[in-house]
């Protein structure tokens, strides 16, 4: 919505306005571009009157009578370049939008370039957006993709990290999070882990809406801001997670598709890159080996079938692909049927009079083309998607580390001894079997003896595994507070419903002989948990002493002392370090 009423010169949209939309340029930075690719297609940008976008550092010729939009970071280099724009004279009006506040010294500097080229009547509008965050699902958000290094769990961890390092981190990721409240409309209360990076962002954030809220005349929460109506009754909880209470999760394999798909392809920003071998038949021997395509798909909201089984585990994926393209199949057949009926050639207007009762259903098969033909490219897609995952599943024995893992982390017996799995040259790749390693080290009770651990560690040299993470964890094991009493993960362990090839019938086209076919069972995983603690205001020792802020109250009143009782309605869990998909899914699960 916010994006949109930006592209309309920010006035909201009106919906009944038959006319023509203004035709207009986008300019926009990498930080931008990451903003809206996830949100609006190129038909919908075009549909909004937006016949180009151009990035703000590449050549572009002048268009004398086109207003701009610009949507950018206000950095230093971004402002040159728009300063640059004006003396130049490129467009008709200007109108520029910052992602994230722009300093006053920066707004002078634009000034000064405007009235320098004579441009001032020309920049029509100047606007913080406080949009410094991407929105890849409706319920789902990450901070940033350009510099995403900067705010990471090892940028924040490190342990030769300075202060002032530090507090850069902590206002980045701040002012992610204070844009995310101003675009939703609503102050937070706020709850967070003692003595963590989490606490560092509590504080800071705390601060600065607190610090917005005072200053009346220009507060960014009065008034007809976007969100006032959609949370006017209940304000929502925000818990802020420390990542280092939970480093197994985000080590963990996975089942589930989306997670999958994340975890095993290049999968950013909602698009996935596949390299794809052109043809299947073995090349001659001495031939030069087949060029590889690259596609990419995006996997969107509008996307029914990825919007329904994301969250499933792959077998079903697998499974229900398979059925979505023996349906198409039926009603291609319907069409190819019809259109023999009816002879191509109808020309013979006596045949299609009596034919007329065939007439409507030819009319609803043409109507209903499109949608056929949107179908087809969707299940296209997903073979595609899917038969990718399929071939690292099955290459790296990814559904055996899955089932290994969970039993690890559920401390159940193990079938088959961690020794054999690391040794075993056959089951996955060396990161495939140090995170397997790090996972059972980190849910262990009692560290494994110095004996075992030299010959788990020869072990993982000979896979050819890079022992420098088992070191930190060390490290990180011996620090944390929470070593004393490992996350439980509940003692569930996904059931195998006998192999793959009994649920597929011959003709499919996922041949999945050898692969599990697991069931996920329901369980909270740590995150999901402190989450249900907070929401609901149950007593438990691991979220007790969670520290409170209300930024609405006058004085900072530091206490854990909830002053609602009620339970919340609406949440939002950001992970200081770096949330997952596995996370992601098991919170969906627990709203469910």
């Amino acid at each position: 919505v916010a994006l949109k009423r930006m592209l309309n010169f920010n006035v909201p949209p009106v919906k009944n306005s038959t006319g023509e939309p203004v035709w207009k340029v986008l300019i926009y930075d990498r930080f931008g571009q990451d903003i809206i690719s996830p949100l609006l297609s190129v038909k919908e940008l075009r549909d909004m009157g937006i016949t180009l976008h151009l990035l703000l550092h590449s050549d572009r010729d002048a268009i004398p009578d086109v207003p701009a939009v610009y949507f950018v970071m206000p950095t230093e280099e971004n402002i040159d370049r728009m300063c640059q724009d004006l003396r130049n004279q490129l467009y008709e009006s200007y109108y520029l939008n910052f992602i994230s506040a722009i300093s006053r010294s920066k707004l002078e500097d634009i000034a000064n370039a405007a009235i320098g080229a004579n441009a001032v009547t020309q920049v029509a509008k100047v606007f913080d957006q406080y949009l410094n965050f991407i929105t890849l699902e409706d319920d789902m958000f990450v901070l940033c993709n350009q510099n995403k290094e900067l705010v990471s769990y090892r940028a924040i961890n490190r342990p030769d990290i300075t202060d002032t390092e530090m507090e850069t981190i902590m206002d980045t990721i701040v002012d992610s999070l204070f844009c995310f409240f101003v675009t939703l409309g609503a102050i937070p209360i706020i709850r967070c882990s003692r003595g963590t990076a989490a606490e560092m962002v509590a504080v800071k954030l705390d601060k600065k809406l607190r610090e917005n809220l005072r200053d009346a005349r220009n507060s960014l929460f009065t008034g007809d801001t976007l969100g006032a109506g959609q949370f006017s009754f209940q304000r929502p909880l925000l818990v802020l997670v420390d990542r280092n209470i939970d480093l197994a999760t985000p080590l963990h394999h996975t089942w589930t598709y989306q997670a999958l798909v994340h975890d095993v392809l290049d999968f950013h920003l909602n698009r996935v890159n596949l390299e794809e071998s052109t043809g299947t038949e073995s090349s001659p021997a001495g031939a030069r080996p087949k060029k590889k395509t690259k596609k990419s798909y995006d996997l969107t909201a509008s996307d029914k079938f990825w919007q329904k089984h994301k969250g499933s585990p792959f077998p079903e994926v697998a499974e229900s692909v398979q059925q979505e393209l023996e349906s198409y199949r039926a009603q291609e057949d319907e069409v190819k049927r019809l259109k023999s009926i009816m002879g191509i050639e109808g020309e013979d207007e006596g045949a299609i009079s009596m034919l007329s009762d065939n007439t409507a259903k030819l009319t609803s098969a043409v109507s209903s083309l499109p949608e056929l033909l949107e179908k087809k490219r969707l299940i296209d897609l997903h073979t595609n998607v899917a038969t990718a995952v399929l071939e690292h599943i099955k290459s790296r024995k990814l559904d055996v580390y899955f089932e290994y893992e969970e039993k690890i982390m559920s401390k159940s017996t193990l079938d088959k001894s961690l020794l054999d799995m690391i040794s075993d040259p056959d089951a996955g790749t060396p990161e495939d079997k140090m995170r397997l390693f790090l996972i059972y080290y980190i849910s262990s009770a009692q560290a494994p003896s110095e004996i075992d651990l030299e010959q788990y560690k020869k072990a993982l040299m000979d896979a050819g595994c890079n022992l420098a993470p088992l070191s930190y964890i060390k490290q990180w094991k011996a620090f944390t507070k929470m070593a004393s009493a490992p996350t439980s993960y509940g003692n569930t362990t996904p059931k195998p419903l006998g192999l793959f090839s009994r649920v597929m019938n011959t003709g499919s086209q996922f041949v999945m002989e050898g692969v599990k076919n697991l069931v996920l069972k329901q369980q909270n995983l740590p995150v999901t948990r402190i989450l249900d603690n907070l929401m609901e205001m149950k007593s438990n020792p691991e979220t007790d002493d969670y520290r409170y802020f209300d930024p609405k109250m006058l004085r900072g009143s530091d206490s854990s002392v909830p002053r609602n009782k009620n339970p919340f309605q609406e949440a939002i869990v950001f992970v200081v370090g770096g949330g997952n998909y596995i996370e992601y899914q098991n919170l969906i699960d627990y709203i469910k």
